[in-house]
């Protein structure tokens, strides 16, 4: 008989799961309901629940503690994994995340551990290890996107964190350690054969192998921790993980429920421990099950929309394709803060075209720049394929990273007509700005900096590890993809200077300054070769 009683209640949780929304309030109301008419005694927890962690700040500052946490249950507000494994498949492929979609209904019907398991193996089976960096490069956005105020404020106050998940080890770690400064991460391993993932978790729960007896010299016992002792405690919101034997080092263990972290406000960039200036990835949205699916329904007609608009950019003149071009959904807003030419301006400069210094958010850059002056402009760029080349409607040349050759062909596009360049030398998808190449501050006698800002709402259009060829066709994908040209005021090159070995630095700091402070970005001191070493392991070159 109570066989047929958890079947009844495992079938109408889940109609009640199709007909609401998984994460909806009503969704939650009525399974609690469920459980308490089907349970006819339920388990009582001895660990209280406590609505927020405000009375523990001023203890835990004076204090010297360790704590003990659950990550999905003491940061994350959200209490789907669905995302990040969907986010997994940035790693795998298309149809692996379309499998993904089309089994969750049926994951649903399982309990919370079987529903990992078949997740991670639809996500990791046949991955190649050493090829995997979606968490280092993907899910911490989205991870720290999802991260309670709360949670992170009072995990940020203890000295020793030791941070435990019920995801694979590979998902967590880049994110714990270097974002939540977690000294410790305990995540269940990825069976691997031959260097490729199995899809099977291992049993043990600990990246190194490491026996929970040995806690007590990770802990530090020589600093003076007593790992028995009431500075060591916990914070936990599934009961079923409470049985691990790490938290039978807590003296004190906090239960969090999932009402309680709804509540919790976002978490800040500005609170984020180190900015988060680099990440990968194809998408731009969070992929929940309905926005994933209405994504997959989009992607046919994304595709024959970009190849819509690369034709028209291609076959039409900028005056007939960009009435077109806004109607097919592409916004361009243009504004400037170039007041009229100074009257220090040598007439001779007029037999030379200008030079644009612009920061760099997609390939697409020069030819909105292009739309927005309504004439033909010549591109430089560091790496560009072989395919954007062809694609591109307006002249593209490479550079050798050989200081002499550029410059002397920088030189000569100028004389014969505008060439704009990126200093940066890479893209950048955050509100920031990495360090200007001072190269093209010798170039001209006047400078005109041009500050470009982009958004998209389902693909981005940059990569570091895939293919850049396709970077312009994702961008193009998306419904209504939007960029931001602002012509900012003409500053003084050092074409004509004779020593210029440091004013040069000078002037590529100012340009980069003048567009920092334009769309309110921070300025780095990170090049090129950070950001491909970071993401890809490489230095960028196609």
């Amino acid at each position: 008989m109570a066989t047929y009683i958890s079947l009844l209640r495992v079938v109408i949780i889940f109609v009640i799961r199709i007909i609401f929304h998984e994460h909806s309030k009503t969704s939650r109301y009525l399974q609690r309901k469920l459980s308490n008419v089907f349970n006819s005694s339920p388990s009582q927890t001895k660990h209280q629940k406590y609505p927020s962690f405000l009375g523990l700040d001023e203890q835990i500052s004076k204090d010297d503690y360790t704590l003990i946490f659950n990550m999905e249950e003491t940061l994350l507000k959200s209490s789907s994994m669905f995302p990040y494994f969907m986010l997994a498949f940035e790693g795998g492929s298309l149809l692996r995340a379309f499998l993904l979609l089309i089994m969750y209904p049926f994951i649903s019907l399982f309990n919370k551990e079987m529903g990992l398991k078949i997740m991670v193996m639809i996500s990791f089976f046949g991955v190649k290890k050493d090829g995997f960096r979606v968490g280092k490069c993907v899910l911490p956005k989205f991870f720290l996107e999802d991260v309670g105020l709360e949670g992170f404020e009072m995990v940020r106050k203890c000295k020793r964190k030791l941070g435990l998940s019920e995801l694979p080890h590979v998902m967590v770690e880049s994110f714990l350690r270097d974002y939540l400064e977690v000294e410790y991460v305990f995540g269940k391993e990825i069976k691997v054969f031959k260097g490729y993932y199995l899809g099977l978790m291992e049993d043990n729960i600990s990246k190194n192998k490491m026996e929970v007896n040995d806690l007590k010299n990770i802990l530090g016992k020589d600093n003076g921790v007593d790992i028995m002792g009431s500075n060591v405690f916990g914070i936990c919101g599934n009961k079923s993980f409470l049985s691990h034997s790490l938290f039978s080092f807590c003296k004190l263990i906090y239960l969090t429920s999932e009402e309680m972290r709804s509540k919790w406000q976002s978490l800040p960039s500005k609170n984020y421990p180190k900015p988060l200036i680099f990440h990968d990835g194809r998408l731009a949205l969070r992929p929940t099950p309905i926005s994933t699916l209405a994504l997959f329904l989009w992607v046919p007609f994304g595709i024959l929309l970009a190849i819509f608009r690369i034709l028209i950019a291609l076959c039409l003149p900028i005056n007939i394709s960009t009435p077109i071009l806004i109607f097919s959904g592409l916004r361009l807003l243009t504004s400037t803060k170039n007041p009229k030419v100074s009257s220090t301006l040598d007439l001779k400069t007029s037999s030379k075209g200008k030079l644009y210094a612009c920061n760099h958010r997609t390939l697409l850059d020069p030819l909105y720049l292009s739309f927005a002056l309504k004439k033909p402009l010549t591109a430089v760029t560091y790496s560009l394929s072989k395919v954007s080349e062809i694609l591109a409607p307006i002249k593209t040349f490479r550079l050798t990273r050989n200081r002499d050759q550029d410059a002397i062909m920088m030189k000569k596009l100028l004389n014969q007509g505008n060439l704009v360049v990126c200093p940066e030398g890479t893209t950048c998808r955050e509100p920031y700005l990495l360090r200007f190449s001072p190269l093209f501050s010798e170039m001209n006698k006047y400078i005109v900096p041009v500050a470009m800002d982009c958004h998209v709402t389902m693909f981005y259009g940059t990569t570091a590890s895939g293919l850049k060829c396709l970077d312009p066709i994702f961008f193009l994908m998306n419904p209504r993809p939007s960029y931001t040209v602002q012509l900012l005021q003409e500053v003084p090159g050092l074409s004509t200077c004779q020593d210029s070995s440091q004013l040069r630095f000078d002037v590529a700091n100012h340009v980069q300054n003048e567009i920092g402070q334009a769309l309110n970005f921070k300025c780095t001191n990170l090049t090129r070769e950070d950001k491909y070493l970071i993401l890809a392991g490489n230095n960028g070159v196609v």
